[in-house]
């Protein structure tokens, strides 16, 4: 008893390869019956006729690789793509660096430290891109003694 006709029948109704159609071997009297798309539907609804699931992608692999990249893993260099700069603008740099620079000179300037003549000559220094870092500003003072004056 060849059930080819339904079985192509009921992959079409489930948009499935006719392979994960499986019809139950003590029911089949029932399903050679089976002539129409409704009685078949019926037939897959009530279980007669199973449908397995199609296999898919598994997205385990890019989900884990997205949790190790917010924990700050696999950015490595041979995981980069695009320029240093197009990772982080160079202005981007520039702004974090002169505002902790500029943040520093104040706060030696409210504290009575610095003077306002040394101060306003290191602020346009930071600002002529003088000084690499914070930690430069100070050897530059310690250098040259000029908190206290």
């Amino acid at each position: 008893m060849k059930l080819n006709i339904q079985k192509k029948l009921a992959a079409k109704i489930a948009k499935r390869s006719p392979k994960k159609v499986k019809i139950d071997n003590t029911k089949r009297e029932e399903v050679k019956e089976a002539i129409t798309r409704v009685d078949l539907k019926s037939l897959i609804k009530d279980g007669v006729i199973a449908i397995k699931q199609e296999k898919g992608v598994s997205r385990g692999r890019a989900r884990k690789n997205k949790s190790q990249k917010v924990r700050g893993r696999k950015k490595g260099h041979g995981s980069r793509k695009g320029k240093a700069n197009a990772r982080l603008p160079d202005k981007e740099k520039w702004m974090a660096k002169i505002r902790l620079q500029r943040s520093f000179l104040k706060e030696l300037k409210t504290s009575g430290k610095l003077s306002n003549e040394n101060y306003k000559d290191l602020y346009r220094k930071s600002k002529g891109g003088f000084f690499r870092s914070k930690r430069h500003i100070k050897l530059y003072i310690t250098e040259h003694n000029l908190i206290g004056k």
